[in-house]
């Protein structure tokens, strides 16, 4: 039988981008978990189609917003960024052994909203006269958790906490700049990620919490310590104060952005 931690690794390994949702979101969390189980993946990293041609960010141009080219090609960054974050959540699941089952379902719940995000983005840009593939994309986060693949702290302390605590940061600007041109179905699909993304972020502080707890380590003097390591994007206002606040990000650290 699979175990859940195994049967994450098939969506993590399927190359076909709406085959790798449908599959995260049929996944079943009744399945044993299968906690301490070593695990080795049938591959480097996950599953990747020939499209998406990727490149570094600095050579992704951005155009007219009055365009439908142009919101289009951001409404596919987006839908990049949760592709990526559907991969980012399996990976935690099968990499990292020893953790509470509960750890386990949490990203696994995660990755199932993640492929959620990406079905309803990838619907809307077919509805734009385009799909996902038709653009190209970074691979920013896939090099952050290639960065942090030997170390569960690093990996949440980095991935939730500060990539996707950005995503929070970004949602209104974002959502601003589609529903200003007349694209309010692209405002309803930001207005539910960020509403997810909330709880995992959450989720991230939560977890990153008990495994400074379990080391014995101040979690804000270690987050610090953490963002210097593995030279992680420093961050930027402006701040989304209140989405931060209710994933559940403490003041000392809220004052740190500063």
């Amino acid at each position: 039988m699979h175990t859940l931690r195994s049967a994450a690794l098939i969506p993590w390994s399927q190359t076909d981008p709406n085959l790798k949702a449908q599959t995260t979101l049929a996944l079943d969390l009744s399945l044993p978990v299968g906690a301490q189980d070593s695990l080795n993946a049938p591959s480097a990293g996950p599953g990747r189609a020939a499209r998406p041609v990727l490149v570094p960010h600095t050579q992704l141009k951005a155009k007219s917003m009055a365009t439908s080219e142009g919101r289009a090609m951001l409404v596919h960054a987006i839908a990049h960024i949760e592709l990526n974050a559907i991969d980012l959540a399996l990976d935690v699941v099968w990499r990292f052994a020893g953790m509470p089952d509960a750890f386990y379902t949490d990203w696994v719940r995660i990755a199932q909203e993640e492929a959620k995000h990406f079905s309803l983005l990838r619907q809307h840009l077919v509805s734009l006269g385009f799909d996902y593939g038709d653009f190209p994309a970074h691979n920013t986060l896939w090099d952050m958790a290639e960065r942090t693949q030997g170390d569960i702290l690093a990996r949440i302390g980095i991935v939730p906490r500060t990539m996707e605590a950005r995503g929070l940061d970004a949602s209104p600007g974002v959502k601003n700049k589609l529903v200003s041109v007349g694209d309010h179905r692209a405002g309803e699909i930001l207005d539910i990620i960020l509403n997810d993304e909330i709880g995992h972020v959450a989720a991230g502080n939560r977890w990153y919490r008990h495994l400074c707890e379990e080391r014995g380590l101040d979690p804000v003097r270690n987050y610090a310590e953490l963002m210097a390591q593995y030279d992680a994007p420093k961050l930027r206002p402006p701040f989304n104060m209140a989405a931060r606040r209710l994933a559940g990000f403490e003041e000392a650290e809220l004052d740190a952005l500063n």
